[in-house]
């Protein structure tokens, strides 16, 4: 219904699956709906509790209670299950925090370093290009590698699927564009229009894994702060922009 991304259903399952755990030993059993209808406030201050005995992030304990309260909301509009007592417990405080932005030459070392830390021709105009998606356009790791052969080369304009399904027109710089054009003139691998257009080694779909595991290794080599982070040179493009 919400069109939630993948790591978020991803979370939500992780969640219930704690949840669940936790009742089974909280109760010596697999809960039933009957059980689910009995908890009391103080059941669900023993699982978070639990949680955050367990390490989780204040964050990672705050987003579990939500996943419970649209879970439980699920159970009342289904007629499976009617339990206010989860709304008299509160959710964990999250100090409001906004990833910071690079400074503009900072953000462009970063570019720059990403293309030379690559020996392979290819790799090192993949890896340019998807920075400068990044910091030239504002869009997000998942957005830049979920594009598609066919979206490329760019225009002036980039149609982007972003979060919860919705889209959104992008303009593209002639530096992203051109970017673009040089890793396509230099990638090895034939793929069609509905393949991905930022591969692996290998030919596949390029994995998030990749770019974060740079970002990290470019912040130490050029002494960047912790908070440089791909998402970073996003909140960047939008700074810089303003």
């Amino acid at each position: 219904e919400r069109r939630a991304s993948p790591n978020t259903a991803d979370a939500y399952r992780r969640d219930l699956a704690a949840f669940f755990a936790f009742l089974s030993d909280h109760l010596g059993g697999a809960p039933t709906l009957d059980d689910l209808q009995s908890l009391t406030p103080a059941d669900f201050r023993s699982y978070l509790a639990r949680r955050a005995n367990e390490g989780l992030a204040r964050t990672s304990v705050a987003r579990s209670m939500s996943t419970l309260r649209n879970f439980f909301r699920f159970l009342d509009r289904t007629g499976k299950v009617h339990n206010p007592a989860i709304d008299a417990v509160r959710t964990p405080k999250i100090p409001a925090s906004v990833p910071k932005a690079l400074t503009p030459e900072d953000a462009l070392a970063a570019v720059k370093a990403a293309a030379e830390m690559q020996d392979e021709p290819w790799l090192a105009k993949r890896d340019m290009a998807i920075m400068l998606l990044l910091y030239g356009c504002g869009l997000r790791i998942a957005e830049a590698l979920d594009l598609n052969r066919g979206q490329a080369p760019f225009g002036e304009a980039l149609m982007v699927m972003g979060k919860g399904g919705k889209e959104r027109l992008v303009p593209v710089l002639p530096v992203v564009r051109h970017a673009a054009a040089a890793y396509l003139k230099l990638c090895p691998h034939d793929v069609p229009a509905t393949g991905p257009l930022f591969l692996g080694v290998r030919g596949g779909r390029l994995n998030q894994r990749i770019i974060r595991a740079q970002m990290q290794t470019l912040r130490e080599a050029l002494g960047l702060p912790s908070t440089a982070t791909p998402h970073a040179l996003r909140h960047s493009f939008a700074t810089h922009l303003l």
